[in-house]
């Protein structure tokens, strides 16, 4: 799974992209700052096991730290996006290429209006209108693809008994759109039944492809520099998170110097070095109180389990090979947490550990129940499973 990190240059995305992943992404203040796509590895945060259970865990493909479990996910920050990137303009061609493969998005907004829709300074902006923008591009993108292709597509479906879905999807694939999404789009438009496509009709199908196949999460960026209430007029009208990037970057690099002790997502941090400059510390304080004790956190975490959760329909599921002791065979406590579809089943689980272990399948445990599940069992996030397989 890859969410992509998008938007206009200058609105903070690097930043943001490095408050998230910790990579040293270049941060200037001039476009296109990202050439080649920065990719590094996000963690969604959500509650471990291990205090259900009252063990202590040792997790070997992701990370436990007080009761918090941070399972990783790719991301990738792509180049800036201007105007007319679906025709190949600024660093379009690039820019729409490294989107192909993100599942969901991120599009991080300059909430406070300060850049506009090139990513120069200004003021007043109305970030809305960057909304609708990145919609109209990638809108613009699947329809351009459609209509080269669709003389070709038709063709095959009237005259050749092709199925439209599989046709549709072959020519998508491309862009890692599957089959579901393309029924999905292809439902809602409300074209299910028809062949010939007006170019009306092939336009709504393209907006309703990029909204089921890549689902769009906003960060408000700049949240402490909105003092014209742009968050409050869209914050019902969007999926819109408030966030302050450099805020969340300045806690976790603080963290790792031993400075303060934060965990991404909390609306409070603990200062450990009371020996640090005023400078600082008065930075900390404003962060707390302008940041933290207003809006809850800093939003960059909330973003990216919005992302994972709420927009992909993820959740996680541990799989075990001793029951009782909750262990793999090298002894590792709660090892591993895996990221599921939400419907998966018990040998989706097998099948996503290995497919070896899928094939021998026979059956599985539910670790807190202590009984048996068979094959077709769904899945539940926080489910710690073990399963069975043949000799």
């Amino acid at each position: 799974m890859e969410v992509g990190i998008v938007g206009k240059p200058n609105v903070g995305k690097s930043t943001f992209f490095k408050a998230l992943t910790l990579v040293d992404a270049e941060i200037a203040n001039f476009p296109f700052t990202t050439i080649k796509p920065n990719v590094g590895m996000a963690y969604v945060r959500v509650k471990c096991p291990c205090g259900d259970f009252h063990v202590s865990c040792s997790p070997q493909n992701s990370l436990c730290t007080e009761g918090s479990r941070f399972v990783p996910v790719k991301a990738i920050d792509v180049a800036g996006l201007v105007p007319g990137a679906h025709e190949g303009k600024g660093l379009g061609n690039q820019f729409m290429d490294d989107l192909r493969m993100a599942d969901a998005l991120i599009h991080v907004v300059d909430i406070a209006g300060r850049t506009d829709e090139k990513g120069e300074a200004t003021q007043d902006h109305n970030p809305e209108s960057d909304i609708k923008f990145l919609e109209e591009e990638i809108d613009l993108w699947f329809y351009g693809i459609l209509k080269k292709n669709w003389a070709k597509i038709s063709g095959k479906v009237k005259y050749s008994s092709k199925d439209l879905l599989k046709e549709l999807t072959e020519q998508l694939s491309g862009l890692e759109i599957r089959e579901y999404h393309v029924k999905e789009a292809v439902d809602d438009a409300g074209l299910a039944d028809k062949t010939d496509w007006s170019d009306d009709e092939l336009k709504s199908f393209a907006v309703k492809l990029r909204e089921t196949a890549k689902p769009i999460v906003l960060a408000g960026n700049k949240i402490d520099l909105d003092n014209k209430g742009n968050y409050e007029r869209l914050k019902d009208k969007y999926l819109l998170t408030p966030v302050c990037a450099e805020a969340e970057l300045a806690l976790r690099q603080a963290h790792a110097s031993k400075i303060i002790h934060y965990l991404p997502g909390d609306g409070d941090f603990k200062i450990l070095n009371e020996e640090i400059g005023d400078r600082q510390k008065n930075a900390l304080y404003f962060i707390k109180a302008n940041i933290l004790q207003k809006y809850g956190s800093t939003g960059v975490q909330k973003c990216i389990n919005t992302a994972v959760f709420d927009v992909l329909k993820m959740i996680v599921v541990y799989p075990v090979e001793n029951e009782n002791k909750l262990t793999d065979s090298k002894g590792n406590v709660l090892p591993d947490a895996r990221l599921l579809p939400e419907g998966s089943t018990a040998i989706d689980l097998a099948y996503k550990v290995h497919t070896d272990i899928g094939d021998r399948f026979i059956g599985a445990i539910d670790c807190r129940t202590k009984k048996k599940i068979g094959r077709e069992h769904v899945l539940k996030d926080g489910d710690v499973i073990k399963i069975i397989t043949s000799r």
